[in-house]
């Protein structure tokens, strides 16, 4: 029976990865697979529709079985780097599973609870035979949902034929994550909170310990799709969806491919491997965390029917006069539900916007400034390097610093069904699907 199903992934699933592999092989060309994977917690998963309290949990050979066949696959297809979520840490048998079954196929692993002890939480793996693992990092949010978050920072082993320079290191950043689930819209800030916690924990350990320019990626469930405000502040900070680079899927090809089928019957893609290239200009960080929640704030008010004129003049609250106030701000966005809760906006976070507003500092924000805001879209992804770097005066010169990137080389769903944006019925692993995307790495310019 295992074999029968191992024979199945082969043909099904992993084809496509396969043959990439022996495609860049045969250009002695090396490749890094890397598999993000949902593997639903038992403790979450429902066993009948009709007595919501009997989960998979209470039923050891049900969980057994299924995680083993999980294993059984994960195993077979042995990616570089294996990134899981809604891991039952909490179940002593099953971590002890993973951990043998994993370490015996020669697997550096670190496993990460929820906080609060929530029961699930995080695994991530890396070959030994293609990473040196430099440095693990924990990122507790403590946040409404107990998420949490891994970083590990690992240094290729064999260094690959296209990248001879003895000097260049090749170190990757892999971070593994499982944002909250958007059960109402106050929840939509926290959301993007927690990937922005995510970006800050990545650039403080890289200016920590004087890192160049680094491949980053961004792993895991992400329990939200290409129309939300999180897949657009990560567009706006440079790193691209693999899965769509190797399909060369636009950012409006969000009904292309799904992942998921939640618990409300819904299907939806939200499982991502994300990639930033050090070839990126990133904007800054708390810049692009502010369009973010300009967004939102926009995208409240035009759900209103607010003309622009109606909106200054709602910003405006009872002043008389042709500006805005800070105190008129404040009141807006907590009519507009973005503070006043324990999910809202901060004080610093609300001065932050502010500050972002009041462009030219002097306390208040008049029409001017007001379009600007009111006019900006998202800003599209960091401009990509060529053969120079611009320099102070808008012009390009000559860029001699060079670094390690990754190509994205083909992606796959597991099950093939997800891909044309249908759940089959006999799938059963999961109620994710699995992703898996090969790499290649490139030598190219960094943006330094």
């Amino acid at each position: 029976m295992r074999t029968k199903w191992k024979g199945r992934i082969s043909r099904i699933g992993s084809y496509a990865i396969a043959s990439s592999i022996r495609d860049n092989n045969h250009h002695h060309q090396p490749c890094i697979t890397c598999t993000t994977f949902n593997i639903l917690a038992p403790i979450y998963k429902r066993l009948s529709n009709r007595d919501q309290s009997c989960r998979e949990s209470d039923c050891r050979a049900n969980w057994l079985a299924r995680n083993d066949r999980i294993l059984d696959w994960l195993l077979y297809e042995r990616s570089s780097i294996i990134c899981l979520q809604e891991f039952w840490v909490g179940n002593e048998e099953l971590v002890n599973m993973y951990e043998k079954r994993l370490g015996d196929a020669s697997y550096f692993t670190f496993k990460l609870g929820r906080t609060n002890n929530r029961g699930d939480g995080l695994l991530t793996a890396v070959r030994k035979d293609y990473f040196r693992v430099i440095n693990y990092r924990e990122l507790l949010f403590h946040d409404f949902g107990d998420r949490v978050a891994q970083l590990l920072h690992v240094e290729l082993i064999t260094p690959f034929s296209k990248c001879r320079n003895s000097d260049l290191r090749q170190e990757i950043i892999i971070v593994n994550t499982h944002l909250l689930f958007p059960h109402d819209s106050s929840l939509c800030l926290e959301r993007l909170r927690q990937v922005y916690k995510i970006l800050q924990h990545v650039e403080a350990y890289q200016k920590e310990n004087n890192l160049n320019p680094t491949p980053i990626m961004l792993c895991g469930d992400w329990n939200g799709s290409k129309r939300g405000n999180v897949y657009k502040f990560l567009r706006s900070q440079g790193f691209v969806s693999s899965y769509d680079t190797a399909h060369q899927y636009t950012d409006a090809d969000e009904q292309k491919w799904i992942s998921h089928l939640n618990h409300r019957g819904n299907i939806c893609g939200v499982d991502f491997i994300w990639l930033l290239n050090p070839n990126k200009y990133r904007k800054i960080l708390k810049t692009s965390w502010s369009e973010a929640v300009f967004g939102m704030f926009k995208y409240l008010l035009r759900r209103t029917s607010l003309t622009e004129s109606d909106t200054f003049a709602f910003l405006r609250a009872d002043n008389d006069d042709d500006y805005i106030t800070y105190s008129g701000f404040c009141e807006a966005l907590q009519q507009l539900n973005l503070t006043g809760h324990h999910h809202g906006l901060s004080v610093e976070e609300t001065e932050d916007l502010w500050v972002q507003a009041d462009i030219d500092g002097n306390g208040i924000v008049d029409y001017k400034e007001f379009q600007r805001i009111w006019k900006t879209t998202w800003s599209d992804q960091g401009d990509e390097i060529s053969n120079g770097v611009q320099d102070g005066s808008g012009g390009v010169k000559v860029n001699q610093e060079q670094t390690i990137g990754l190509s994205v080389e083909n992606a796959v769903l597991f099950p093939p069904e997800v891909e044309k944006g249908r759940w089959p019925e006999n799938y059963s692993l999961s109620d994710h699907a699995r992703l898996t995307v090969v790499f290649s790495p490139i030598q190219m310019p960094c943006s330094c």
